[in-house]
């Protein structure tokens, strides 16, 4: 496998697009790029038919899928303000096959159209990079469902974020703009890939078991309120620490109920959306069963650099091959928002992978595996390393 990556910041679209799409052509060697992944800024969603062209005419890619994020990704860089197109190349085993699913919402609820992830014989089911557009998408629904029917299925990806409202959003596939649903890539069954979220958290107080809860609501955890057992976790905490858990809150499922001992990696975390000062109750970000483990966490800078550089740096030393390339879908909510400057998720990665070629785009939601499941999640760092080598055993973490 080869690829390659590109980045301009050239204020006319067409330029742009031609500019980083011939920087991303020489690391490929000479091979033909199977697939492309173009991500522009919102200074060129207007010209989003002539960036696709521009690209078609620079290096005639097989397929094409992208979109139009807050945020740009394209080597080191994150461009976060001003103009930038990225350009991200690859040549596969097999072509991709790309493809614009839709949802149709019903009486009992709606149905995916437009594409299926199924099986192939002798292949189980590919890894896919889904984009999608928040509007008019529930790629929540749509994970719980692979999971579900599909185990084994690995979808990395994000929402489009650049957009406010339905009609906003802009997505590639191929030579296509397209303003709802989503669009992918299924990867060929040969190509070797392993995914990584980070989600930046790390626990504190004690864990719990939810002893009663309704929907999204939690109203006991060990047989107290949540709110009581929130108060008995903070005193555990140092005054810094409690300040960040006073501007935002999370709590984490264990997602291996097996363990015997959790720590940062081992939960799905979700906001704490609210408590209840007169029953103690909780809000989450998210249903919670009775019987579930649970913690408290919180979330800094400190914290999502040492578990994104842990996760990458272990992968990185278990790969069968070197790392060819990488993609990359991070929250709006880090960059300079998190860590007080530009470029740090690209940058660490780019370094811990030696070089090899990444690109991606700042989300509104990310989608990656954790526990070998699929989730969308929020304020994460979710990588599809791409290896120079067979495809071996799969790795920890959600790895393919």
């Amino acid at each position: 496998m080869k690829a390659g990556s590109g980045l301009s910041t050239h204020a006319d679209a067409r330029s742009a697009a031609a500019e980083a799409s011939l920087a991303a052509r020489p690391a490929m060697e000479g091979a033909q790029p199977d697939l492309a992944v173009v991500v522009a800024s919102p200074h060129h969603a207007a010209r989003a038919a002539e960036v696709l062209e521009a690209v078609h005419e620079a290096v005639t890619p097989g397929s094409v899928i992208g979109c139009v994020a807050e945020a740009v990704i394209g080597g080191a860089r994150e461009v976060e303000e001003g103009p930038a197109i990225s350009v991200w190349l690859a040549s596969l085993p097999a072509p991709a096959e790309t493809f614009h699913m839709g949802f149709v919402p019903t009486d009992t609820g709606g149905t995916f159209a437009g594409w299926g992830f199924d099986e192939r014989p002798g292949e189980g089911v590919p890894p896919s990079l889904v984009i999608a557009d928040p509007y008019t998408f529930p790629a929540d629904t749509l994970l719980g469902y692979l999971n579900e029917h599909r185990p084994g299925a690995v979808v990395v990806g994000g929402m489009a974020g650049a957009g406010s409202g339905p009609g906003e959003t802009v997505l590639f596939q191929d030579r296509e703009v397209i303003h709802e649903g989503a669009i992918g890539a299924r990867l060929p069954g040969a190509v070797s890939v392993r995914a990584l979220v980070s989600q930046g958290c790390r626990p504190f107080g004690r864990s719990y078991v939810v002893t009663r809860s309704q929907a999204n609501f939690l109203f006991e955890l060990g047989g107290r309120p949540p709110l009581n057992r929130l108060e008995e976790a903070l005193e555990s905490l140092s005054r810094p620490d409690r300040e960040l858990a006073s501007q935002g809150l999370h709590i984490g499922r264990v997602i291996d109920e097996y363990k015997s001992e959790h720590g940062p990696g081992d939960f799905l975390i979700r906001g704490v959306l609210g408590v209840d000062p007169q029953n103690g109750a909780m809000a989450v970000g998210d249903r919670i069963e009775v019987g579930a483990t649970v913690q408290f966490h919180v979330r800094d800078a400190a914290t999502a650099d040492d578990e994104l550089r842990s996760l990458v740096e272990r992968e990185v030393a278990n790969l069968p091959g070197k790392p060819a390339g990488a993609l990359l879908f991070t929250c709006n909510g880090r960059g300079a928002r998190l860590f007080g400057a530009p470029d740090h998720d690209a940058a660490l990665i780019t370094s811990l992978l030696g070089g090899a070629p990444l690109a991606g785009l700042f989300c509104a939601g990310e989608l990656g595996p954790v526990g070998g499941r699929n989730f969308l999640h929020g304020f994460t760092a979710s990588l599809l390393l791409f290896v120079d080598g067979r495809r071996d055993e799969p790795a920890p973490g959600g790895a393919v």
